[in-house]
């Protein structure tokens, strides 16, 4: 399964464009956020993460969609391996 992450980091910012892109690349779920990439705690993220499987595809419209920082990006990116998951920006 396709599941898509789309980020804002304001409240004023809208995640409507990502979405269409997510919908239009196949994503069968969205999980959506309003928190900084520079954050490590964001609950919608997390949720995604518990939620992948062997054989599902993370995808976001941009690398920096899901984080700011390189190491969190790493890091994230070992936890998605670890489920036996795919990645796609």
């Amino acid at each position: 399964m396709l599941i898509g992450y789309a980020r804002v980091s304001t409240s004023e910012q809208d995640t409507a464009a990502q979405v269409v892109a997510l919908k239009a690349a196949g994503c069968e779920l969205i999980f959506r956020e309003k928190a900084s990439g520079g954050r490590w705690y964001r609950p919608e993220l997390h949720k995604l993460l518990g939620q992948l499987r062997k054989g599902d595809v993370l995808v976001v419209w941009k690398l920096d969609r899901l984080s700011r920082s390189l190491r969190d990006v790493l890091t994230l990116m070992e936890r998605v391996q670890e489920r036996k998951a795919g990645f796609r920006s």
